[in-house]
């Protein structure tokens, strides 16, 4: 059953229709504007169709796996050099006029195919499942709603793929009649074959990707936007497996736009931009499908003026490259497919802090034995094959299940750079190996920290690749500073290699953060057995009033851990869902996520025992990473391995019944 928004109440709508049009790709090519306060380019999104028309579209796409190995074969030897991005053209000018929308055009189709209004600011899941069933119907062009908020959408344009030189490598025989539907056809086959090949051959992926989305426009979209989306069609286009699966979005963000911050750093004369982990996410970043299940790569080149560094959550290390006097463009991508939220980025005059002796990181770094329990089923992990969508995982890499340590960096504004180097720079080291020592291959290939400005909310924000730290952890020494760092290296595992199915089940992210930061910090500082109990118990204690304190001044229904019981994860029919108190304000500073969440995992690790809970730790990680999950996948594989608690009554549903479902506190 569809459920209708109220716009002034607490629930963030994920509106994009997953369900019909699946993104696997985004390339955006962005400038960065610090006097106007905007970010303005380009966005080309690459689609699959979704689940409700897969099989009756596969029957026109077949994927070529010997042209894509013969592809791969070509060019493995070949470096990954992924050529700029230019493609700043006017986007006003197109050779095809037939969709383009004025101002006034495109208020009348907002009138005529959208509910969105300025007083009815959100049409709600029940708009966007009229939109997507209405291709259902065979009398109406089909619709691609996209999250979109805060944004200036400029012109949207399908993207000419098929005009590519050496695309044909990935496309099959096609028999042109010259008819635009034929033409249509093969440009989709070229997208879906290209977002279908094998994880080997990823940076031949990069490669072509970057080529396509400097393909020509061939043909504006007619688009509305509303409150929270961005709503596509082409006109005589009623079928997602018709649709164009590769366009380009035209877009500048807005000096009030919720997903970033304008501020100056703590120099106070320096300004500076970044994704500060808003309650809408990234909408107002870029177009996007929001909800967990749209898993995507992406690419970026973000250009700035010169002096100004780039930090985003790509995986490789960029470095600038001089486009012409005073301009300078940063480029990053990612391999491993995640959810669009969990983009970042960090434009400022960061300076990076160098470790003035390498005697104690040398030191750290040669300690790469996998200090885990040596039973057999701890180790035959590594033999098994992956659960998640294919990509180039870690987890199968060798040299990577040795690394204890990823390199790191870490940038601070200049003002803070003595502060980060005496108590921040040799934790990095010791924290990490602590990490891979208690949970094993570390899930991405590097890490940043960044020292964000101090109207940054939160003490720290963990995304791929990259840390935001407050300055507040800073003149608490090592102990803060610390404690801080181990809890966002562990959301490299919790939160995002494993990711929640249903973001309303915070608690599998942040009460697994906090749980384990108690025990990365105890290895961290090599504590005896006895201090980490007394530390242990402490922050226990301290973590226990807060609780208390939370529970007793907080409204019932946000103290329960899985608001939506048992639709939790569920959909509707076009992929849409809501996050249920997403929008509540209060939610922003409340704790019961970490803390009830923390002491469930405290109780359950009693319960069962300290090694063997670990060890199942361990295993639900190597079962799940690259994946999303809901609580039962963990609760279930962690009873499973010990029979005999549910002899004691200790089930999935009593835990959901004392722990999950409930307000309060379990007695």
């Amino acid at each position: 059953m569809e459920t209708q928004l109220d716009p002034m109440k607490d629930d963030l709508p994920l509106m994009a229709n997953t369900s019909y049009m699946l993104v696997k790709h985004y390339v955006l090519d962005l400038d960065v504007d610090f006097k106007g306060k905007v970010i303005e380019g380009s966005i080309v999104l690459f689609f699959e169709t979704g689940s409700q028309y897969r099989k009756t579209h596969s029957a026109g796409i077949e994927c070529c796996q010997s042209q894509f190995d013969e592809t791969c074969e070509m060019r493995a030897s070949d470096p990954c050099h992924i050529p700029l991005i230019n493609v700043r053209t006017c986007p006003f000018k197109t050779e095809y006029n037939d969709f383009a929308i004025s101002g006034k055009e495109e208020e009348a189709t907002s009138d005529e195919h959208s509910n969105h209004s300025n007083n009815e600011q959100a049409s709600g899941i029940s708009s966007s499942k009229d939109h997507c069933d209405i291709e259902n119907h065979g009398n109406k062009d089909f619709l691609l709603v996209l999250d979109c908020c805060d944004l200036s959408v400029l012109k949207v344009e399908e993207v000419d793929v098929a005009a590519v030189s050496g695309i044909e490598k990935f496309t099959r025989p096609a028999k042109l009649t010259g008819a635009s539907q034929e033409l249509e056809n093969l440009k989709n086959q070229i997208v879906h074959e290209l977002v279908t090949l094998p994880a080997d051959c990823w940076k031949e992926q990069l490669y072509y990707f970057t080529l396509c989305s400097q393909a020509p426009g061939c043909g504006e979209l007619l688009f509305s936007t509303g409150t929270w989306s961005l709503q596509i069609r082409k006109s005589g286009i009623q079928t997602p497996a018709d649709f164009p699966h590769a366009i380009r979005i035209w877009y500048k963000t807005k000096p009030e736009g919720r997903s970033v911050t304008w501020t100056t750093d703590q120099s106070g004369r320096e300004p500076c931009v970044y994704t500060m982990g808003s309650p809408i996410n990234n909408r107002a970043l870029f177009p996007c499908q929001e909800p967990p299940i749209a898993l995507s790569t992406w690419q970026a080149s973000v250009r700035t003026a010169a002096g100004f560094v780039v930090l985003m959550s790509g995986e490789n290390s960029a470095e600038p490259v001089q486009l012409r006097e005073g301009i300078l463009s940063w480029y990053y991508y990612v391999s491993m497919p995640m959810p669009a939220s969990t983009f970042t980025i960090a434009v400022g005059c960061w300076q990076e802090v160098k470790q003035q002796s390498v005697k104690q990181t040398a030191a750290v770094e040669t300690n790469t034995e996998f200090s885990l329990p040596s039973s057999q089923t701890d180790f035959r992990w590594h033999e098994e094959i992956c659960g998640h969508v294919e990509y180039p995982c870690r987890f199968q890499n060798p040299a990577a299940r040795l690394q204890a340590i990823i390199p790191y960096r870490v940038f601070a504004p200049w003002c803070l750079m003595e502060s980060c180097e005496e108590h921040l720079l040799q934790l990095i080291p010791q924290c990490l190996s602590a990490a891979y020592t208690s949970l094993g291959t570390h899930p991405f290939s590097r890490l940043d920290v960044l020292i964000v400005p101090s109207n940054f909310s939160s003490l720290g924000m963990a995304s791929p690749h990259i840390i935001f730290l407050s300055q507040s952890v800073l003149p608490g020494g090592s102990q803060l500073c610390g404690t801080r760092l181990c809890h966002e290296i562990a959301h490299a595992w919790f939160g995002l290699a494993i990711g929640a199915r249903d973001w309303t089940e915070e608690w599998i992210s942040e009460g697994f953060a906090t749980f384990l930061e108690d025990l990365f910090w105890a290895r961290a500082q090599q504590l005896s057995h006895d201090e980490i109990k007394e530390q242990q118990e402490l922050k226990a204690l301290l973590r226990w009033h807060r609780l208390r304190d939370e529970v007793q001044n907080s409204e019932e229904e946000l103290q329960v851990l899985r608001p939506k019981k048992e639709s939790t994860g569920e959909l509707s029919e076009s992929g849409a869902s809501v996050v249920k108190y997403g929008l509540k304000a209060e939610k922003i500073f409340m704790q019961i996520h970490y803390l009830k969440g923390y002491f469930l995992l405290r109780s359950l690790a009693r319960t069962i025992g300290e090694v063997s809970y670990l060890a199942s730790l361990r295993k639900f990680v190597n079962k799940f990473h690259g994946q999303l999950v809901l609580s039962q996948d963990f609760l279930s594989m962690l009873l499973e391995d010990v029979p005999k608690q549910k002899e004691s009554g200790l089930t999935v549903e009593s835990i959901f019944q004392n722990w999950l479902d409930t307000s309060g506190i379990p007695k």
